[in-house]
Formats: C-alpha cells, structure tokens, sequence
C-alpha cells in the first residue's frame, strides 16, 4: 500500500546508523555518510508527516 497506508523500508545488510556515528568508527567517506543522513531525514520526515 502508499495512499492506503501500509508501508514497509526494508534493507539488507544495510545500516544507516553506520553513516550517523562518527567517521572514526566504520571509516566511511564524507558521501556515504552524507547519503546515511540524509536517507535518516527522509525517513523521520515521512513519519512526521502522515497524520
């Protein structure tokens, strides 16, 4: 579903909180970890905007 509502953001071997912690931890470079975040925005985003 999209407009009926059941929606599902499923990964694999995917982890965004990988992006978010700090660059030391995983050695990500500065894109990756652009991309992480901002894939954690849109997520927050559309959660925060359905009513």
């Amino acid at each position: 579903f999209w407009q009926g509502r059941l929606v599902c953001f499923y990964t694999y071997e995917c982890d965004l909180g990988d992006g978010w912690e700090d660059p030391e931890v995983h050695n990500d470079p500065p894109e990756v970890r652009r991309q992480a975040l901002e894939m954690g925005a849109n997520i927050i985003q559309f959660v925060f905007q359905q009513g």
